[in-house]
């Protein structure tokens, strides 16, 4: 049988693709060899599913770690606001949260799921689950359609490969789109893990495992050089941290790691304070516990879990009358404060990471239409391409805009 175009994938940006190629009445085929759309999507946000973010759209770059220029036209095309107008249209309520995050408001992923079937089956989309695909076939460098594994051709003018990244390889991102890519005379950039946990080098990690910290600054250095900064949450974990700033910190570390530098994770417990302030501030703290042991005296600045670690590293005996400390002690207190450091081993393996680096080469595609340079009609979207952004609804967005861009020029 003849489509107009063949969708392969049916994860956040396939499904925006193949509906959208339907809306403009092609006739088309999405491909998806799990025995559900949408399971990566359906494990987003915790299971909310963070749709997008209202960030404006310069806002928005800032927030693309990899290859934000490519997405300039893309989400020009199709915005933030443009998902949140589709899925209402649908009929799927959304919300706003803290840090201009959109979820349903139902919080379930599922119902973003169930909106864009809606969306793909009002355009007349043909949806055919457990259908792998083995190949894509190229007759002098146009595409001409696919071959499943179980040998079946599936002619078509135009290819939307939307299969993916390599993370969460139990949603079925198993690399294939590379593969395919590649096979196309496509250069596959190296793909690495992003906005994935980091492990570290200092054994008493393990101390502080479970203990989550709000409203403090994470710095990236390596080498001594500040490659990131900012303020937010994070978790400690048997190996090492996690959490939302962590996760984005994440690309930068690995790319320095990747390069052989040094890096590591400075956190800053007290970000309000100057040194100045704190130092005051443990002074009335002493005040209050003046005959109390050093190891009696934190607790009203620092969570019991920490404690402990945090005397080790200050070099002051636990047991020293905070009345005895010396001015010379409490600034080594207050650095320890500003300055908890860690040294970076490794990121957790990319089957944890909740986005791909690297993929497809964006010189080898053309960012307003997400068609290939190499072969006619054979488009990118997604995961596979080689772009991505911070936590926040940002990935999911660059699914929609580059989706919505492929399946309306394929």
């Amino acid at each position: 049988m003849q489509y107009d175009v063949i969708v392969i994938g049916g994860g956040a940006s396939g499904m925006m693709a193949a509906g959208t190629a339907g809306s403009m009445g092609k006739k088309v085929l999405l491909l998806e060899k799990n025995e559900k759309l949408g399971k990566k999507v359906y494990i987003t946000g915790k299971g909310r599913c963070n749709i997008t973010n209202t960030a404006s759209l310069d806002d928005f770059l800032k927030n693309v770690s990899r290859n934000h220029k490519f997405l300039y036209s893309a989400l020009s095309t199709f915005s933030n606001y443009d998902t949140v107008s589709l899925l209402n249209s649908l009929g799927l309520k959304t919300k706003v949260e803290r840090g201009n995050r959109v979820y349903p408001v139902s919080d379930k992923s599922s119902d973003v799921i169930k909106h864009f079937e809606k969306y793909m089956r009002q355009n007349n989309v043909e949806i055919r689950l457990n259908s792998k695909v083995a190949s894509t076939i190229i007759e002098n460098n146009n595409i001409a359609g696919i071959k499943l594994n179980d040998g079946t051709v599936i002619n078509a003018q135009s290819v939307i490969i939307a299969t993916g990244g390599l993370s969460y390889p139990s949603t079925g991102s198993d690399g294939d789109g590379y593969r395919f890519a590649q096979s196309s005379g496509h250069k596959i950039i190296e793909q690495t893990p992003s906005l994935v946990p980091l492990e570290v080098k200092e054994e008493y990690i393990k101390d502080l495992q479970g203990l989550s910290l709000k409203n403090v600054t994470v710095t990236l250095k390596a080498d001594d050089k500040i490659l990131y900064k900012d303020f937010g949450e994070m978790l400690f974990t048997h190996f090492g941290l996690s959490g939302p700033l962590i996760l984005s910190v994440s690309y930068y570390a690995v790319e320095a790691l990747k390069k052989g530098r040094k890096a590591n994770i400075e956190i800053d417990l007290k970000p309000y304070m100057t040194d100045e302030e704190l130092d005051k501030r443990l002074l009335n703290d002493f005040d209050l516990y003046t005959n109390k042991q050093f190891k009696n005296s934190l607790n009203d600045l620092l969570p019991q879990k920490i404690i402990s670690t945090i005397i080790n590293l200050s070099g002051i005996s636990e047991s020293k009358a905070v009345n005895q400390l010396s001015k010379e002690e409490r600034q080594n207190l207050i650095h320890v404060l500003k300055n908890l450091t860690f040294e970076i081993a490794k990121p957790r393996p990319i089957a944890e990471a909740i986005v791909t680096a690297g993929g497809v080469s964006v010189k080898e595609i053309n960012p307003k239409t997400m068609e290939s340079k190499l072969i006619k009609g054979l488009h990118f979207a997604g995961e596979v391409i080689d772009v991505h952004g911070f936590t926040g609804g940002y990935n999911l967005q660059i699914a929609f805009s580059t989706g919505y861009t492929a399946g309306y020029n394929a």
